[in-house]
């Protein structure tokens, strides 16, 4: 199947469904945030090495949690229980981010480059993306930052400063996303960590689905 080349100038994409079996759907285009909300609206978002061309996905297999289903387990429940802690949304989006891109750099490296840094920041001045950040007793612990359009949240990158700082900071978004009646939490890629959080993949057929009545 070949990859879709985009048009700075225009803002549009191909039919996700035309994705490749990896995923990749097109390269090219820019970030500005008419082209952003277009693809998460689609199921589509970018993911590339800095400095590179911007690669574009959509994989046929989603991994998601829906904010109901968030798993708890019990040594999370008497580590909560056992410290004060502090939900905060949106304390200071630029510095969550930037605190995912500087983790990940020092532990696996990153694709939050200079330019995505500026593109979500846009997203989030306009209204389309939010941060979560949790304080243990009293020490910013972690957080995590995502797209949200409708009911729907997209996850991009979460980070700890402390033990579970990351995980509490997905158990509190899921309980607000839930008591908001959000569809679900788009993962976006499988990892055994989201997993043990409640994660699980669903067709392409139930996620455009669940997008679709999710965005609107």
């Amino acid at each position: 199947m070949p990859v879709y080349r985009l048009r700075e100038k225009e803002v549009c994409f191909p039919n996700p469904a035309l994705a490749r079996e990896d995923g990749l759907l097109a390269v090219g285009g820019d970030l500005c945030v008419e082209r952003l909300l277009l693809a998460y609206s689609h199921g589509i978002f970018p993911w590339y090495n800095p400095g590179d061309e911007i690669l574009w996905w959509c994989p046929h297999e989603r991994f998601v949690i829906f904010p109901k289903e968030i798993h708890i387990s019990r040594s999370m429940k008497k580590y909560m229980k056992k410290h004060e802690l502090l939900i905060k949304l949106n304390r200071d989006f630029a510095d969550t981010m930037h605190r995912c891109r500087t983790k990940r750099e020092f532990d696996e490296g990153t694709w939050i480059s200079d330019e995505m840094e500026e593109a979500y920041g846009a997203l989030h001045q306009a209204g389309y993306a939010m941060s979560v950040e949790v304080f243990e007793d009293g020490i910013l612990a972690g957080g995590l930052y995502g797209v949200v359009i409708g009911r729907c949240f997209f996850g991009e990158s979460m980070f700890s400063e402390k033990e579970n700082g990351s995980k509490i900071a997905l158990i509190a978004l899921a309980k607000i996303l839930a008591e908001n009646a959000f569809e679900l939490i788009d993962c976006q890629f499988h990892t055994e960590h989201l997993e043990s959080m409640g994660g699980r993949y669903i067709s392409w057929e139930e996620y455009d689905r669940l997008l679709q009545e999710g965005i609107l």
